[in-house]
């Protein structure tokens, strides 16, 4: 559901090619980890894959649409969770789901039935008809992600989403994001805490300097090293580290 072909982008600021040659495809029905050190390129190569900056070469494809062609098309079919919760503060959480519901133009039957489901699933019940400023940054993180999945799209692009959420929380996230998958959708993660990839992903990537330095399943990754952990693993390909890109 997510191709990545030959993707290069470089920050013209400080000539810092962030993603350098990348080509990735993830299927459907994948949990997928994404995992690297700061400055890695995760943040660059997830805002290439939403549309939020446009690659210096190479394609992107979001279920069967090329980002460069059908940038709209593309988009519609994309749960997008960034690293941050930046919300409109003055408006109350209600306000804010039905907005984004409105901006992917859902059904008022779908609406209903998915802000139910999720207030209930993340107890925000009491707190949906108060304005985004009162609430805490788990609360927000928390009205991120329902926004962000209101209209059930196929591929899930998650950038740090745990961040900020309480244990009941971050476990009832990390099952919808099982269930989503097994419904033979996407599910792309990216995420600092290993333990996590480890235990939820499916197969994982492991980026540095902008380049793809490991590519499968856990027992792949090991090639061998029976019983390596995965922050074994990541010290080992990524032991020169790095700053945000």
């Amino acid at each position: 559901m997510i191709t990545l072909e030959h993707v290069t982008k470089t920050y013209a600021k400080n000539n810092t090619k962030a993603v350098d040659d990348l080509t990735l495809t993830v299927n459907g029905g994948e949990l997928f980890g994404f995992i690297g050190p700061n400055g890695a390129g995760k943040t660059t190569t997830i805002k290439l894959m939403t549309g939020i900056l446009t690659p210096d070469e190479g394609t992107v494809t979001m279920a069967g649409h090329r980002m460069d062609l059908e940038r709209l098309e593309a988009q519609r079919l994309i749960g997008f969770v960034p690293d941050g919760n930046d919300l409109y503060d003055r408006l109350t959480g209600m306000e804010y789901l039905n907005f984004m519901a409105d901006v992917y133009q859902v059904s008022a039957a779908q609406r209903k039935a998915h802000i139910e489901k999720y207030l209930d699933i993340f107890s925000l019940e009491d707190a949906i008809n108060n304005q985004v400023r009162s609430y805490s940054k788990g609360m927000k993180q928390k009205l991120l992600v329902i926004g962000a999945l209101i209209h059930n799209p196929p591929v899930w692009i998650l950038d740090e989403p745990l961040g900020g959420l309480d244990p009941r929380a971050a476990h009832l996230l990390k099952e919808e994001m099982i269930r989503h998958c097994q419904e033979g959708n996407t599910v792309f993660f990216s995420t600092h805490v290993l333990e996590v990839a480890e235990k939820l992903c499916t197969r994982i990537g492991v980026i540095n300097h902008g380049s793809l330095k490991a590519l499968g399943t856990l027992d792949e990754l090991r090639s061998g090293e029976v019983g390596a952990s995965l922050e074994e693993l990541f010290l080992e390909l990524t032991e020169d580290g790095g700053e945000e890109a």
